[in-house]
């Protein structure tokens, strides 16, 4: 049984993290960004390319980030712009619409040109004993990086000019608006942080199992699993959903099978919507 709580806690951080990078961006203006599952994707196949040409491996994994990041920022200054433009329901449906071509055109990118492509970062050393379970090093290692990030954005949403910025827009975009805040700006740095924590998502996800080029949708699904759960826009309910949604998987998994891991998984998303339909910390209509 203990093993089953770590391994769940393990995935749940990842889960929340996960989380994190599509919530923001919807809570930014009600955008959904079906392209993020690829935009993960993208950063692990520079990854795995860069250290098959030779780079060190942080070389490699900062380019990979970076990657992720630019493609955020390429989409908020391209081809999201029509979508700011609209209000309410029709910019969530047209993001939709558009991010989901975008998904669908970095898929048959990765096909054609990288189909084998998958990266596994491989980390030494020998298991650690955690309450008597002994854990991967790797697992270890992804959690304590995903631990720092959460740290770092509850850090930067609290503390930090630009993150007190980012809370009241998402709070009233008009009111933030009137009080010297450039909306515009602090959705570029959204975004833009936004890929940057898919391509983390994709290396910490890389320790403990292989990314391949066509899990981008895998992902897409649990992060929205996540962000519905834990409340649209609300970055301390994506951290906690995951939690949730990771122990749910690992028990599921261990006591049931894989094979209906996921339906399992859209059954506890279901009865927290039933019970609470704005999400664990999500803003009441």
């Amino acid at each position: 049984m203990t093993a089953v709580i770590l391994d769940g806690i393990v995935l749940g951080l990842q889960f929340g993290l996960l989380g994190v990078g599509l919530t923001i961006v919807y809570g930014m203006g009600g955008i959904l960004n079906l392209a993020y599952g690829q935009m993960a994707v993208v950063a692990a196949i520079v990854v795995s390319v860069g250290l098959r040409r030779g780079l060190p491996a942080g070389a490699a994994v900062a380019l990979g980030i970076l990657t992720a990041a630019l493609i955020g920022l390429a989409l908020n200054l391209t081809i999201l712009k029509p979508v700011y433009r609209r209000r309410g329901e029709g910019r969530v449906l047209l993001s939709l619409l558009v991010t989901i071509g975008v998904a669908f055109i970095i898929d048959g990118l990765l096909v054609w040109r990288f189909p084998l492509e998958a990266l596994g970062l491989s980390i030494g050393g020998d298991p650690v004993s955690i309450l008597g379970v002994p854990m991967r090093t790797g697992s270890l290692l992804a959690s304590a990086i995903t631990i720092l990030a959460g740290g770092s954005l509850i850090f930067f949403f609290r503390v930090t000019t630009s993150g007190r910025a980012v809370r009241s827009v998402i709070q009233d975009e008009v009111g933030a608006q009137l009080s010297g805040v450039n909306p515009a700006a602090v959705r570029t740095l959204i975004f833009t942080l936004s890929g940057a924590l898919a391509g983390l998502v994709a290396v910490t996800q890389s320790m403990t199992s292989p990314v391949t080029i066509s899990a981008g949708f895998d992902i897409t699904i649990l992060a929205l699993l996540v962000t519905v759960v834990g409340g649209l826009g609300s970055v301390r309910g994506a951290f906690l959903a995951g939690l949730i949604l990771g122990l749910v998987n690992a028990a599921s998994s261990f006591y049931i099978g894989s094979y209906i891991t996921t339906i399992i998984l859209l059954l506890a998303a279901a009865l927290t919507i039933l019970i609470r339909p704005s999400g664990l910390f999500g803003k009441h209509a």
